[in-house]
């Protein structure tokens, strides 16, 4: 009963303009980074890993806007309930998107790579600025909570994006191109692997990271182009997507030169505007014990 009457207030708040709910944000911020200290921790310890040069107070600086930034994205997030589609377009542009047509005008797919920068739910708005016989299909990590898992896979459906649990995309991936359907598939390239799937590790914001490869191995598979999603917040509520070509044929890539290539320019992202990047994520959370097996093959490849 609690959780459905959480989950309609923060619907009844939607319906406010952000004008005002980001006098809700402000208030937020002083009450999650002073009192609650929400992560205050983990997210020290990630930009003082990151950026070892900058000074304590470059570093505190950065994590306060952070922190506002954060706060941006909640309210931000529910107010999408009730946002028109022409009010979307206005706040999140999608700068060039005929990056993207130029390769559905060939017939091919595409891979879009992204990270949990600037406000990537507004992304799956682009929707409404894809011809309607174009499928656009965002990757998720099903939640636990049901109830939770149901209320985010509404929202970020609200304006025709087709939500995927991440264990379905291949399935999903060979039933389009059987039926002949072209899609953009969304991928977050900055998720945390579990255990069993540590087999790649590279350099990512001055720290040993592990870094899923199904992106790669999807895109190899069926050669699929890859672009990059790059976000620009241009003022406080308004937001800029830039598409920025990674590779057109993946499949000539060198194993792993991919998976490089999309950490590489998110890291390029993240260090221009850092404070867009999601700092509270234990992105660190495992060590790197030994070389894989898998990663010996790919640098013996690339060597």
């Amino acid at each position: 009963m609690g959780s459905y009457l959480f989950y309609g207030l923060l619907w009844f708040c939607g319906l406010l303009p952000l004008r005002i709910l980001y006098v809700f944000s402000d208030f937020n911020y002083f009450i999650i980074y002073y009192i609650l200290r929400y992560r205050r921790k983990v997210v020290r310890r990630n930009l003082e890993r990151s950026f070892p040069k900058k000074s304590l107070a470059e570093i505190v600086r950065i994590e306060k806007r952070f922190y506002r930034h954060l706060c941006d994205l909640f309210v931000e997030m529910y107010r999408m309930w009730h946002m028109s589609e022409e009010e979307i377009r206005q706040r999140c542009v999608f700068t060039n998107p005929e990056v993207i047509r130029h390769y559905f005008d060939q017939g091919k797919s595409v891979i879009g790579v992204l990270g949990h920068y600037g406000n990537w739910e507004w992304m799956s708005s682009f929707s409404l600025w894809m011809p309607e016989d174009i499928d656009f299909f965002t990757l998720y990590k099903p939640l636990h909570n049901r109830m939770t898992d149901r209320w985010m896979i509404r929202l970020r459906s609200r304006f025709k994006a087709q939500p995927i649990p991440k264990n379905d995309i291949l399935r999903k991936v060979v039933a389009s191109r059987r039926e002949g359907r072209l899609f953009l598939a969304g991928f977050i390239g900055d998720q945390t692997p579990n255990k069993a799937n540590l087999h790649f590790w590279t350099t990512f914001l001055n720290q040993d990271t592990p870094v899923l490869i199904g992106t790669e191995k999807i895109a190899r598979k069926f050669g699929l182009p890859v672009i990059s999603l790059r976000m620009r917040k241009v003022k406080r509520g308004f937001y800029e997507v830039d598409f920025v070509d990674i590779c057109a044929e993946p499949e000539k890539l060198p194993p792993g030169e991919l998976t490089i290539r999309h950490t590489r320019l998110l890291e390029q992202y993240i260090r221009e505007v850092p404070e867009l990047w999601l700092w509270s994520h234990r992105r660190w959370k495992h060590v790197r014990q030994q070389q894989t097996s898998e990663q010996q093959e790919i640098e013996k490849t690339d060597n």
